[in-house]
């Protein structure tokens, strides 16, 4: 169930972000797959086979891993504005596994009003300032027309890396599962085919709308951790949903004024 549930969601939302992307430009895709469309599933499956216990602890790394995709963003758009999107993506996801790698060394638990709290502060602050340091880029010009395989490419590409990743995932153990789930995916993928094709500028679009969108996904899994084993699955999930959407809300506005800038083809 699991692997037909990633084979099927897997293309389709990739298929919608980069959809949403030509549409309204780089930056609401990055930040519409900021959300936890894969980290979320897997935290469902995790309580549902493990147990709510290890689905909090789990939680509580996805909120520190939260913090290692802000750094990917930031070395992204760094690197992206002197080299082509092999060397960013190879630069980013090497800062993105060292970042996990100490973080495993950081005792991350899921207990209230600490560490969890702290683990949700220090990312959140780690997100909003990975905003600040990639300085809004400047507008694009309009989008070419794309080559008839671009979607598909993407959507095979994202699905191969979702499968490779969350099948090794479960015998890391549930921190390192939750650190290991919340590589950016989605947003690499968007940041790499829009490097290629449009410039470093589009790709900086791309991972500094995933930092907003990183906020809703912080918030989801300190919902999860703060309330999964106190309230059961079913409330902590409809909890967690409710807090990503309402500040993936908040922040659409002002991502929503940055992408009026760009002029979309």
């Amino acid at each position: 169930m699991t692997l037909a549930l990633k084979l099927v969601l897997t293309p389709a939302l990739i298929a919608i972000a980069t959809l949403a992307g030509r549409r309204f430009g780089p930056s609401i895709g990055g930040w519409l797959v900021g959300l936890p469309f894969t980290s979320g599933p897997v935290s469902l499956f995790l309580a549902l086979e493990q147990g709510t216990s290890f689905a909090a602890a789990a939680a509580s790394g996805s909120i520190a891993g939260a913090a290692a995709s802000a750094l990917f963003a930031v070395v992204y758009a760094a690197v992206a504005r002197r080299a082509g999107w092999i060397a960013s993506l190879a630069v980013a996801s090497i800062a993105f596994v060292v970042t996990i790698a100490a973080l495993r060394l950081v005792p991350l638990g899921n207990g209230l009003p600490l560490p969890l709290l702290a683990i949700y502060a220090v990312t959140i602050a780690a997100a909003l300032g990975a905003i600040g340091l990639i300085a809004e880029p400047p507008a694009l010009p309009a989008e070419v027309a794309p080559p008839r395989w671009d979607l598909p490419a993407r959507m095979i590409v994202a699905t191969s890396l979702v499968v490779a990743i969350t099948g090794v995932a479960p015998i890391l153990g549930p921190q390192l599962t939750g650190l290991v789930t919340t590589y950016p995916i989605y947003a690499s993928v968007l940041a790499a085919f829009a490097h290629a094709q449009r410039g470093g500028m589009a790709a900086i679009h791309v991972v500094r709308g995933l930092c907003y969108g990183l906020l809703a996904f912080a918030s989801f899994f300190f919902v999860i951790g703060a309330l999964i084993d106190r309230v059961g699955i079913g409330l902590a999930f409809a909890g967690a949903i409710a807090a990503a959407l309402a500040v993936q809300t908040l922040t659409l506005r002002r991502l929503r004024t940055e992408a009026s800038r760009s002029p979309i083809g």
